[in-house]
């Protein structure tokens, strides 16, 4: 069965888009097992992030079709929501997840954090019973492509992610950090990179919300701030002056009435806030209020460009990594397609000469000339190993069948003149 990618990321959907199909914790082996039971698909894997959703399957020519038309039911999409997935299909495929893996699709050039979220993925759908060998083998290899990228190349060397990106940004809107706060929301890898880039540029106050209290202490503890649980949020807003949420709730954890009282609270003082998380964090609404500069992740892609110029240059050589390794795991894999065949040849023709050498050791029994006997055993043995390539090469003349003759030729290494 051949190999298919579909989904959407944040070059073909907006955030808005995006947000409505991302699976997150338990739903991610529940729609594996869903997807894995549709006729026509052998083998699926998911990874789900901020910026994509996409399905790895090994399925039929139908597989793809299935799979669109029950991620539809499925999230309960518009028609329309089609014109943002995408397909890839065999090497292209195969060139888009070590691609994917390597940080060369991904909105923050080289970030390292994609190979960790799908290295996940993998482990969700082994634990769901959705992979196979053919995904096993591909995924593996996707591993170590991006493992000899990120050491051989220096794609991940200038200081570029969502995080660097999103304090840049805030660093446009004030002159220094020393006499602002800034709220956090949430605890994840994303917002301990936010703490420590607002830490270093000596933010005066920091706080970081989230609804385990314990884990939101112990990161705030890290950078000298303060912990609140997402009940307290809300009293705390009038004191941003810098919003950053990333949450991975499915619903918005900060609504416009919330913002709409910090900023009376705040007597019209202006709050920045960006919403890294998908599903957004932030009421949609808010954009619409005065008096608070609202970004989404898509917002950061001008940031993120500037930065990551460096980058550039090292994702030239990591694109001449990826040519080689993908020729590499072509090379391997359709090895193992002619393997088969080649096994299944040699028993043939191990059968014939069993057949031909009990053949010439009977009439050697019966006394016949030796020489006789070596005479007819070889041309017994060319007769029945030319038998059947004969036979196709007459019908192929038959039929001018010019292909098969000419690949007969190269097969057996036969003059062309």
């Amino acid at each position: 069965m051949p190999l298919k990618i579909l989904g959407l990321n944040h070059t073909t959907a907006p955030v808005e888009i995006r947000e409505q199909v991302v699976f997150a914790g338990q739903e991610i082996g529940r729609a594996v097992a869903r997807a894995r039971a549709l006729p026509g698909i052998d083998e699926v894997v998911l990874l789900s992030t901020c910026n994509r959703t996409e399905f790895y399957v090994v399925c039929d020519t139908d597989g793809g079709a299935q799979l669109t038309t029950w991620l539809h039911d499925e999230r309960n999409l518009d028609p329309s929501f089609s014109d943002s997935i995408f397909e890839r299909d065999g090497d292209a495929a195969i060139r888009h997840l070590f691609r994917v893996a390597c940080g060369l699709d991904s909105m923050v050039l080289g970030e390292p954090q994609i190979l960790g979220q799908l290295k996940e993925a993998y482990r969700e759908a082994q634990a769901a019973g959705t992979v196979g060998p053919n995904l096993t083998r591909l995924f593996q290899h996707s591993f170590s492509v991006a493992k000899k990228v990120r050491t051989d190349t220096e794609i991940g060397a200038s200081p570029v992610s969502v995080a660097y990106a999103a304090v840049s940004l805030a660093e446009q809107f004030f002159a220094g950090f020393k006499q602002h706060t800034a709220v956090l929301v949430g605890a994840g890898t994303t917002v301990e990179l936010l703490a420590k880039h607002l830490h270093r540029k000596g933010i005066g106050r920091l706080f970081v919300a989230n609804r385990d209290i314990d884990r939101a202490r112990d990161l705030a503890e890290q950078f000298g701030g303060f912990a609140l649980s997402l009940t307290d949020l809300a009293a705390t807003l009038p004191e941003a002056d810098i919003l950053i949420s990333s949450t991975a709730s499915p619903e918005p954890v900060i609504r416009i009435e919330h913002i709409r009282a910090a900023i009376k609270a705040r007597k019209r003082r202006p709050i920045f806030a960006v919403d890294v998380a998908v599903p957004r964090d932030i009421d949609a609404a808010v954009a619409d209020l005065d008096d608070i500069y609202l970004y989404t992740i898509d917002d950061l892609d001008k940031v993120i460009l500037q930065g990551q110029g460096n980058r550039e240059a090292a994702a030239v050589d990591a694109n001449r990594i990826l040519d080689d390794e993908i020729a590499r795991y072509l090379l391997i894999e359709r090895s193992k397609e002619v393997a088969p065949v080649i096994t299944e040849l040699r028993s043939q023709a191990d059968e014939f000469r069993h057949q031909v050498l009990e053949n010439a050791r009977r009439r050697l029994a019966q006394g016949a000339d030796r020489d006789e006997v070596l005479e007819y055993a070889t041309a017994a043995l060319m007769k029945k190993l030319l038998h059947n390539p004969s036979v196709r090469l007459r019908e192929a003349g038959e039929s001018t069948d010019t292909d098969t003759i000419r690949l007969a030729r190269e097969l057996f290494g036969l003059n062309k003149d």
